[in-house]
């Protein structure tokens, strides 16, 4: 049986870092980390009006996002997830 995931922190920060620079109300960004699994999933809540701009057209934004967010994951041996509430 695989070993329970410890969140990471700097993954965290740096969801709330990339989410605050997109946000037009960076003071509502919050991200918070639950676990689901063998995977940390960070739940990322915004102002209404951010949600779009986070996601970005198609969504390019927030895959992207996702993208370094997984890759930084990797390095630590962890499964990542990300959520916008």
């Amino acid at each position: 049986m695989a070993a329970e995931p410890t969140p990471d922190s700097t993954l965290a920060e740096f969801v709330e870092y990339v989410a605050r620079m997109l946000a037009r109300s960076p003071d509502d960004v919050k991200v918070t980390e639950a676990i689901d699994g063998d995977t940390v999933v960070y739940k990322l809540h915004l102002a209404p009006d951010d949600v779009g701009r986070v996601i970005g057209r198609e969504g390019r934004v927030i895959r992207a996002i996702r993208s370094l967010l997984r890759a930084a994951a990797v390095r630590q041996g962890l499964r990542v997830g990300l959520e916008i509430e």
